[in-house]
């Protein structure tokens, strides 16, 4: 019994002992793959890449800003800070300077977005983002407003926004229900709207015919039977909308087609 007991507690303390030697194994292999982040603000682009290729580290140029104190096509600032610990094969983000400003902001206020578009990148600098707006008052595709202002001289990136005036959008309507109006009139409403009438469909006429009620097997008195002759050739003003596209109720704009099938 004393020697099972024995047994059981030595397998335990091998258990525990393995279980510790791999975690310090684990915790060497982790903190073995860990390295210092150098400090390459300053330097260029291909010398700060051969200082953190020996640790295997790479450099990711993200942003470019205009500085009068750093030299241009040198990084001026750096992420993750000098002395961080990362894992090899971190990038190191980084801003490349492009030294004192030496281009002045064109004034585009008033242009077309393409005619802006083209001042600006003539100029070496590029479009940060551009906002639309509604200006009832100002022509559409026209720029309004931009930021840095024209011959700014405190500029930090090389770099324009602009707000442009939107292209209006149309008028639109609720198209109102001609089922079972005259020809003409809807006609005359819809061209007064401002839209158009497209094609007319002429159905063939409905006729009612007598039953006798002895024969019937409901309680009619009469049926509606659609003649075999053909349907008139021309519809008239006297017609009368049975169907419509688009139909009642749907948004329309100025200019849509209107459909009609009529009898």
């Amino acid at each position: 019994m004393k020697s099972a007991i024995r047994f059981v507690l030595l397998a335990m303390v091998l258990v525990i002992v393995a279980m510790v030697s791999a975690l310090t194994a684990m915790r060497f292999a982790i903190h073995g793959q860990e390295v210092a982040v150098p400090s390459i603000v300053g330097l260029t682009p291909a010398d700060a890449e051969r200082t953190v290729s020996g640790l295997g580290l790479q450099v990711s140029i993200e942003r470019q800003y205009y500085s009068p104190q750093i030299g241009e096509g040198k990084i001026m600032s750096q992420l993750p800070m000098p002395g961080t610990k990362v894992r090899r094969g971190w990038q190191v983000r980084v801003a490349q300077s492009l030294g004192p400003t030496r281009v002045s902001i064109p004034d585009v206020a008033g242009q077309s977005e393409h005619a802006a578009e083209l001042n600006i990148r003539r100029r070496g600098l590029e479009i940060s983002s551009m906002a639309v707006m509604q200006a009832p008052d100002i022509p559409p595709d026209q720029v309004v407003a931009q930021s840095p202002t024209a011959n700014a001289t405190q500029v930090a990136a090389p770099k324009i926004s602009l707000l442009v005036t939107a292209t209006p959008e149309p008028q639109a309507f609720v198209m109102p229900s001609f089922v079972g109006q005259a020809l003409g009139s809807a006609s005359q409403v819809l061209q007064d709207a401002g839209f158009r009438l497209g094609n007319v469909n002429v159905l063939a006429p409905i006729t009612t015919v007598p039953v006798d009620p002895a024969n019937a097997q409901n309680n009619s008195a009469s049926i509606e039977v659609i003649q075999d002759q053909p349907a008139p050739a021309q519809a008239t003003p006297a017609s009368i909308i049975v169907s419509q596209s688009p139909i009642g109720g749907q948004k329309v704009f100025p200019g849509t087609v209107i459909q009609f099938e009529v009898r």
